[in-house]
């Protein structure tokens, strides 16, 4: 952890709706004037698209049928540990792109499924924000999440996170759902070493749970709306929380254990808001008085 140079970290699965999480940060950044670099969890893959599927072959060949980028050797999880404390020392350190889609392909001027070329960050970053797999992760050879300020899950219950990942995966990549269904299996079991325990790390947790039947995630039509789910976050230290504030701020809120509360899933983005703009002003105001 840093004062001078803080760091936040959102983790979670593919599919799990980080992305949503972090555009409500970025909001907070420019309406509070904040410059934040930020490092996509994408960009700390050990291969690229081309050399993933290569890998996996092999992988296969011996025997491992749970390779993915679930798993710690598909990740440069020691760089990224390596950054964020180069970035918690010095505000300073390395970052790059992987290109997603055609779009990024055109704005980069180089193939999907290929990395940028390492380059400095933005200089003069008062914070650096990550959004991925691994921001809370501990392991042999690397622990990231000591380096972590504020750490952020995002992790819908597991039918609600299938569907959204077999609605995304098919819809915007045209992939079938056999393809996406071997990819979930193949992730489940470094998925329940790797990914489940950072959610016992993280300061705050988001899990969006559907009101309506999920049962069988693989014939949904459709992902449920903000207005078919509810929302339950929880605090790992809620000292100092003001839970009568949010639960005023809050329509059909409620509190269901000391450090926990549930709030209608429209009113996510507003909870962001209400919870993280404190959390966000203490640690730049802690970093001025540093400096």
């Amino acid at each position: 952890m840093s004062v001078k140079h803080p760091i936040v970290a959102i983790t979670g699965s593919s599919g799990a709706g980080t992305t949503t999480v972090m555009k409500s940060f970025q909001h907070i950044f420019r309406r509070e004037g904040i410059k934040a670099q930020i490092l996509e969890g994408d960009s700390m893959h050990r291969y690229d698209r081309m050399a993933m599927r290569e890998e996996m072959k092999q992988q296969q060949a011996k025997g491992n049928l749970a390779f993915s980028h679930f798993s710690p050797d598909a990740n440069l999880l020691g760089d990224l540990a390596d950054t964020f404390r180069e970035f918690g020392e010095s505000g300073t350190g390395k970052v790059r792109k992987y290109i997603h889609d055609d779009g990024e392909a055109a704005e980069f001027g180089q193939p999907p499924g290929t990395f940028t070329p390492w380059q400095d960050m933005e200089a003069g970053a008062e914070l650096l924000f990550y959004e991925g797999l691994h921001g809370g992760y501990v392991g042999e050879g690397a622990d990231v999440a000591k380096h972590v300020d504020l750490l952020v899950g995002v992790v819908p219950i597991i039918n609600l996170e299938w569907i959204q990942k077999l609605h995304r995966d098919q819809n915007m990549r045209g992939y079938s759902q056999d393809a996406v269904l071997d990819t979930i299996l193949r992730r489940m079991p470094d998925y329940t070493r790797h990914i489940c325990p950072q959610f016992s790390r993280t300061h705050v947790n988001f899990q969006r749970v559907p009101t309506v039947d999920t049962s069988n995630p693989f014939i949904a039509k459709d992902i449920p709306s903000a207005d078919e789910s509810m929302v339950v976050i929880r605090f790992a230290n809620p000292k100092g929380i003001d839970f009568p504030y949010l639960l005023s701020m809050i329509e059909r809120s409620w509190m269901t254990r000391p450090n926990t509360f549930v709030i209608p899933g429209g009113k996510m983005g507003l909870a962001m808001q209400l919870i993280f703009t404190p959390m966000i002003l203490r640690l730049m105001d802690r970093k001025k008085r540093a400096l």
